[in-house]
C-alpha cells in the first residue's frame, strides 16, 4: 500500500511538474520584436500558438474600423459597439492618401483624418489598436493609398535628383528604390508623431503595427520597411503582414508574423458566376492557413496553399476574416449575414487563436474633388476594379452608418463571448481530431455544415465535450458556451434540436430554453436563440435588453435600437429614365462603371425634400437597376450598385441642401455578376430593362438607457 501510494505522489508531482514546465516553455519560447511591457509591467508576448497578455494565454478578437471612413463624432460610439460585440482589438489602415495627396509635404490629420484622436478614444474605451501603415494598402481606396505626387514621380521620365537614371526608376513603389523609402520613411515619421505617447511601451493602446499589404516581398523590402518603422520610433509588442501570396524567397524568422485570411465571396473574382473558384473551401476546417480565393485576381487562381515550414512555426492568426464583402461594379455579392459565424468557426476548429475580421464596420470614403477616393477599373496600383466611389459598406457586421446585420451580430458575438471566458483554455488546446465539417481541440467541439448558396440551411456550431469547471464535467451537442457569468455557466440552445440535454459527471439532464439547472450547487443556464439575441455579459453579469445593442456609458447601460418610422420623405420625378445603351467592357477584364455622363443621359433624377436631418436620422432607399447616386448641392453624397440591398443615407449629410438622387436602368444582358435571386428578378423582367423606385424610408437610430 506504501509503494502504491509513493508511485501515485511520483506520478502526481510527475503530472504538475509536466504542467508547471508546459506553462514555462509557452512563456519562454516567444518571439522578439518590440518592447513587450508597458509603464505597469504588462505584457503582451506571442509564442508558436497565440498571444499571451500578462502571463496569460488569451484569444483577442480583432475588428478592422477605418477612421478616415467614419465622421469623427460617431467615433466613440461605434468603438463602444465594437467592444459590445466581443471585439478587443481595433486594426485601421493608416491610408497614405487620405493624409497626403496632391502636393508633397502637405499633410491633413484634422477632423475625420485625426489619427491621435481615434487612437485617444479606443485608449479611453478599454480597445487595444493595430495600426496598418502601409505604404500601400489597399482597402480598396484609388492607387491603394499612395498619394498622387509620389505616383506621378514614379511614372517620371525624367532624370533622378541623384543624377543616376530617371525618376521613375529612383521612385520605383513597393521596392527598395531610394527615393520611395526617403517618401516612407517621411510617412512613417508622420505617423509616429500622430500616435506620440500612445504605444503600448509608453502606456498607450497601439500593440501592434502591419507593414504594407498583399507583398511577395521579397525580404530585404520588409526588412528595409521593418528598420524605417523602428527609426520613426514605431516600438511596438507586435510586427505583423499578410501571410499571402507566399513571400518570394525566405524571410528572417521570427521577425514580422503572418497573419492570415478568409472570405465568403471576392468582388474582385472575374466569373460572373455563383461561389467560384474555392470558395467553399473557406467553410471547412482544414490544414492550411493559407485561402486560395483572396487576390485571385492580382496572383491568379491557382494559388499554391501549401505553406512554408518555417511559417508553420508562428501561431495561426488572421487579419482578413470576411466579416461582410464590398461589391464591385461588374461582381454585385450579396452577403446576408449567415457567413460570419460559420467562417470564425472553422478558423478556431483548425486551430486558428485570433479570428481578425475585415471589415467589422463599414464606412464612407472622404470626398475629393479632384478623383475618386476608390478603386476603379484604371487607377494604378490596384486589381483594377470599379467600386462605389462613396459607400464602402462592405455588408459587414456594423454597416456603414453603424447599423448592426441583425444574423451575423449576434452569431459572432455569441462566438466572441465564448472566447473571452473559455479562450485561455482553448488557446492551449491543439487540434486533435479534424474533417471537413469537425474539428476537436481538447474539450471543445466545431462543427459546420453551412455552405453559402450551396447549403444554406446548414448550420456552425461550438459544443463542450468534457468541458470542466468548477468540478463539474460537461458535454453536449445541443448546447453552445455562452459566458461565465453570475457565477454560474450559460448556454444557448442550438437550431434544428428538438431536444436539448446536457450530460454532467456522467448524468444526462434534459434541458429547457430560457431555465435553470441548479448541479451540486453550480447553477447551469439554457438561453433559447430568442432570448440570446437580447443578452450581454457586463461587468460579468448577465444583462438582457430589448433586442438592440447593449453597452455602458457614463455609469448607465444603453440600447441602442433601430427603427423604421413613418416619416415621409416628399419625393418629385425630375427626369424620366432613358433607354440603357450597351457599354463595352473597360479592358476586356472587367465591365466599368458608368460615368457622369451616362447618368447624364439614361438616369431618372429625383427631388429629395427631407424634413429631419439630425445626425440620427438616415435614409433608405429601395430600388431596382443598376446603380444609384446622391448629391447634395450638385456633390455626391453616397452611391450604391444594386445587389438587392436598399442604399443607405445618412440624413446629415443632407442638411439645408438641395438633394437629388439619380437611378440607371440595369439593361438586360450586361455582363455583370447578380446573386440567384437578383438574376431571377432581372430575368423575369419585362422588357429590355430594369428600373424601379420602390420606397424611400426614414429610419432613426434610438440610444436610451435601461
Amino acid at each position: 500500500m506504501k509503494q502504491l501510494y509513493i508511485a501515485f505522489t511520483f506520478l502526481l508531482t510527475c503530472t504538475m511538474l509536466c504542467a508547471q514546465n508546459s506553462q514555462a516553455i509557452r512563456g519562454a519560447h516567444t518571439f522578439e520584436m518590440g518592447t513587450p511591457a508597458n509603464p505597469e509591467g504588462k505584457t503582451i508576448l506571442v509564442d508558436g500558438q497565440g498571444v499571451i497578455v500578462d502571463g496569460h494565454p488569451v484569444i483577442p478578437v480583432m475588428g478592422e474600423m477605418h477612421y478616415s471612413r467614419l465622421p469623427q463624432q460617431e467615433w466613440r460610439r461605434e468603438l463602444k459597439k465594437m467592444k459590445a460585440g466581443g471585439v478587443t482589438i481595433v486594426a485601421t489602415y493608416i491610408f497614405w492618401i487620405h493624409h497626403e495627396d496632391e502636393q508633397e509635404g502637405v499633410w491633413d490629420w484634422s477632423g475625420n483624418r485625426d489619427l491621435r484622436r481615434f487612437v485617444e478614444i479606443c485608449q479611453e474605451e478599454g480597445l487595444m489598436v493595430v495600426l496598418r501603415v502601409g505604404p500601400w494598402c489597399h482597402g480598396e481606396v484609388y492607387q491603394g493609398g499612395l498619394p498622387c505626387w509620389l505616383v506621378t514621380k514614379s511614372l517620371s521620365e525624367e532624370p533622378a535628383p541623384n543624377g543616376k537614371g530617371l525618376m521613375k526608376d529612383y521612385y520605383k513603389l513597393r521596392t527598395t528604390a531610394p527615393g520611395f523609402m526617403e517618401a516612407t520613411a517621411k510617412l512613417y515619421n508622420q505617423i509616429a508623431a500622430q500616435v506620440n505617447g500612445l504605444l503600448w511601451k509608453d502606456g498607450g493602446p497601439i500593440v501592434g503595427v502591419q507593414l504594407e499589404n498583399e507583398s511577395r516581398g521579397p525580404w530585404p523590402y520588409f526588412q528595409q520597411l521593418l528598420a524605417l518603422a523602428h527609426k520613426a520610433g514605431l516600438d511596438v509588442p507586435i510586427y505583423t503582414r499578410t501571410g499571402w501570396p507566399q513571400f518570394s524567397g525566405h524571410a528572417e524568422f521570427g521577425k514580422i508574423l503572418p497573419l492570415y485570411g478568409d472570405y465568403a465571396d471576392g468582388f474582385w473574382d472575374r466569373k460572373l458566376t455563383d461561389m467560384p473558384g474555392d470558395y467553399k473551401k473557406a467553410f471547412i476546417m482544414k490544414d492550411t492557413r493559407l485561402s486560395a480565393v483572396i487576390a485571385t485576381e492580382i496572383f491568379g487562381d491557382n494559388q499554391s496553399t501549401q505553406m512554408q515550414k518555417q511559417d508553420l512555426s508562428y501561431p495561426y492568426l488572421t487579419c482578413e476574416l470576411g466579416g461582410g464583402m464590398c461589391v464591385s461594379y461588374h461582381r454585385r455579392v450579396n452577403i446576408s449575414g449567415r457567413e460570419a459565424m460559420p467562417l470564425c468557426v472553422c478558423k478556431l476548429g483548425s486551430g486558428s487563436n485570433l479570428p481578425g475580421y475585415y471589415m467589422y464596420h463599414g464606412g464612407t470614403n472622404p470626398f475629393n474633388p479632384l478623383h475618386t477616393m476608390g478603386e476603379t477599373l484604371n487607377s494604378r496600383y490596384t486589381a483594377g476594379n470599379d467600386v462605389p466611389v462613396m459607400s464602402y459598406d462592405f455588408q459587414t457586421i456594423l454597416g456603414e452608418m453603424g447599423r448592426p446585420n441583425p444574423i451575423s451580430w449576434d452569431e459572432t458575438r455569441w462566438v466572441h463571448q465564448f472566447l473571452a471566458d473559455w479562450g485561455e483554455e482553448l488557446s492551449s488546446m491543439k487540434v486533435d481530431t479534424m474533417s471537413a465539417n469537425y474539428a476537436r481541440r481538447g474539450q471543445f467541439e466545431f462543427r459546420n455544415d453551412y455552405v453559402r448558396i450551396v447549403n444554406e440551411q446548414g448550420t456552425a456550431s461550438i459544443t463542450p465535450i468534457g468541458m470542466q469547471w468548477e468540478g463539474l464535467t460537461i458535454t453536449s451537442t445541443s448546447l453552445q458556451p455562452l459566458a461565465k457569468a453570475d457565477g454560474g455557466l450559460y448556454f444557448i440552445a442550438l437550431p434544428n434540436t428538438k431536444k436539448h440535454t446536457l450530460t454532467v459527471n456522467g448524468k444526462k439532464y434534459t434541458v429547457k430554453p430560457d431555465a435553470t439547472l441548479t448541479i451540486q450547487g453550480k447553477k447551469l443556464t439554457v438561453l433559447s436563440r430568442e432570448k440570446a439575441h437580447t443578452a450581454y455579459v457586463i461587468d460579468h453579469h448577465m444583462v438582457y435588453g430589448q433586442g438592440g445593442i447593449l453597452y455602458p456609458a457614463d455609469g448607465q447601460i444603453m440600447e441602442e435600437t433601430w427603427v423604421t418610422t413613418k416619416d415621409a420623405v416628399d419625393v418629385r420625378q425630375l427626369k424620366q429614365a432613358g433607354k440603357p445603351e450597351a457599354r463595352i467592357s473597360g479592358n476586356n477584364i472587367a465591365e466599368r462603371q458608368p460615368d457622369e455622363r451616362t447618368f447624364e443621359q439614361e438616369a431618372a433624377v429625383y427631388s429629395l425634400q427631407v424634413a429631419q436631418t439630425d445626425d440620427d436620422t438616415f435614409l433608405e432607399i429601395s430600388y431596382q437597376g443598376d446603380c444609384a447616386r446622391l448629391y447634395a448641392n450638385g456633390q455626391l453624397v453616397e452611391d450604391n450598385f444594386w445587389n438587392g440591398k436598399p442604399m443607405q443615407v445618412r440624413a446629415s449629410s443632407l442638411r439645408g441642401k438641395e438633394v437629388e438622387l439619380k437611378i440607371l436602368p440595369l439593361r438586360k444582358g450586361t455582363p455583370i455578376y447578380l446573386g440567384p435571386q437578383q438574376r431571377a428578378i432581372l430575368d423575369a423582367t419585362e422588357g429590355d430593362y430594369l428600373f424601379s423606385l420602390d420606397s424611400i424610408q426614414v429610419v432613426r437610430r434610438i440610444t436610451q438607457s435601461l
